[in-house]
């Protein structure tokens, strides 16, 4: 079921994606971005470009994120490894061979 809904939502922003290109394709606007002023780019253009970066942007302030939590999750799991094995060591087990000879 969720295939479907996630196929469905896919469609449906492919369509509003296209349906915004095809109502504004001979809309033409200026772009100053500080530096430089683009005269005439196509507003879909603008737009598709917008999206993109921001997504780049979210994506490298994601993996930072993420490359944080990791690191917080592995110091944890180191701790809870180092802690686990000085729990379950039994002090008062005796060896079974000493030193070659066998306990009888």
């Amino acid at each position: 079921m969720s295939r479907l809904v996630g196929g469905t939502g896919v469609l449906l922003a492919l369509a509003l994606a296209m349906g915004f290109a095809s109502l504004n394709s001979g809309q033409r606007v200026t772009l100053r971005l500080g530096f430089v002023t683009f005269y005439g780019v196509p507003l879909t253009v603008i737009a598709f470009a917008s999206l993109l970066v921001g997504m780049v942007v979210m994506l490298v302030a994601g993996v930072r994120s993420d490359l944080k939590v990791r690191r917080i999750l592995r110091a944890r799991l180191e701790a809870e490894d180092i802690e686990e094995r000085n729990r379950f060591i039994d002090r008062a087990q005796q060896d079974l061979f000493v030193e070659g000879k066998e306990k009888t």
